[in-house]
């Protein structure tokens, strides 16, 4: 049987960086047991180099960017697709590196799949206004609607990128470490490291502190709920004043530590109203603690009543009622609902085995030997 052979590229990798690394590690891992297929990941790096399929393509480093590098010269990128030779080449973000994937395909006559991972319109005017926005939505409309197949992370995703008018675009869902993220991990010495009572309600959020996560709500909702109840903030450029129920660990951890916090809180708070996925609710589900997220964005798709509640965006005092009403019923039991709820469909497993499907669409025939390896 002739080995398949795919390549992902992306700027979208560095040793901080969450949800597509996330992704791309998963699948690189799972990929690489099956013997029907080759997968190759090109990402930026200081120089030229290999290692276990994953290519290193010089690209300058951000200044303050957390390790992000960011390509300024296509070349590179093209050289290394042209020399590999893929059967199919999938782009991880819009920018350099897609453009350098489609300049491949002229010379490998392969196709090229586009996976939609974050609201680039979005990105811009969150920044910049919504001045550029008809700009930015024109670009990501001519950049995606070259590729031969469409992937994005939610339904509501899928749903924008069609009202760009993008064809063929399909719902591909990420995945969530079953054992990294687990109940088993629970540390029932946190809540004393933290200085709170074995019965104080601890509430988690874990992430980068950017502006679209909508902190500043979820410092609000804990002002409301006040004693009784108590929340630990982790990852980086968190906030700096916080209330007295609020405690902070203001750097990047490793996924096994955001484990071991998730699996020992009681539920995870998210007041983010833009996630096109929201890959920490799955994390939380995973690790068998509920949710109280917003009702927005992607999080209405994944947060099912039998796993937490959700709430009207932006309004902390509808954040504080949720999270009481949470806790006045059988919080462990969602808890337990939620785990249950991932393995089902969120296994990293399963992700896999979809895109194996979506590559055989654009490949034919060439794949299906090698799903039914997978």
């Amino acid at each position: 049987m002739a080995t398949v052979h795919i390549a992902d590229i992306t700027m979208f990798y560095a040793p901080a960086s969450g949800g597509v690394r996330t992704y791309l590690d998963a699948k690189h891992r799972r990929l690489g047991l099956n013997p029907g297929v080759r997968h190759s990941l090109l990402i930026p790096g200081a120089s030229l180099s290999q290692q276990d399929g994953i290519y290193h393509v010089p690209a300058p480093a951000l200044p303050f960017g957390n390790g992000y590098r960011f390509p300024l010269r296509l070349a590179p990128w093209r050289n290394v697709l042209r020399d590999l030779q893929p059967d199919l080449i999938e782009v991880g973000d819009p920018y350099l590196t897609a453009w350098a994937a489609l300049d491949a395909r002229r010379q490998l006559d392969v196709p090229v799949i586009g996976f939609y991972h974050s609201d680039l319109p979005l990105l811009v005017s969150n920044r910049m206004g919504n001045w550029f926005t008809p700009n930015v939505e024109a670009y990501v409309s001519k950049l995606y609607g070259n590729f031969d197949r469409v992937l994005a992370p939610s339904q509501v995703m899928a749903d924008k990128l069609r009202g760009l008018g993008i064809a063929n675009v399909h719902v591909q869902r990420l995945g969530v470490d079953l054992q990294t993220f687990d109940p088993s991990h629970r540390d029932p010495a946190l809540k004393r490291q933290l200085g709170i009572a074995d019965d104080c309600q601890l509430l988690i959020f874990a992430g980068r502190g950017s502006r679209e996560k909508n902190l500043p709500v979820l410092l609000d909702c804990m002002r409301h709920l006040g004693a009784g109840y108590h929340l630990l903030l982790v990852g980086s450029n968190m906030p700096a004043n916080v209330p007295e129920n609020v405690s902070v660990v203001g750097h990047f951890c490793p996924p096994a530590e955001v484990a071991r916090l998730l699996a020992s809180a009681d539920a995870l708070l998210h007041g983010g109203d833009q996630e096109t996925f929201g890959l920490v609710i799955l994390e939380a589900m995973a690790s068998g603690i509920p949710v109280v997220a917003v009702a927005a964005g992607a999080f209405s798709e994944i947060v099912q009543p039998t796993c937490g509640l959700l709430c009207r965006p932006n309004d902390s005092r509808a954040m504080a009622a949720a999270v009481r009403e949470l806790f006045a019923g059988d919080s462990r039991q969602l808890g337990r609902q939620a785990r249950a709820h991932v393995e089902r469909h969120y296994n990293w497993d399963s992700v896999v085995a979809g895109l194996l499907e979506h590559y055989h669409a654009v490949l034919g025939n060439n794949l299906r030997a090698v799903a039914a390896h997978g």
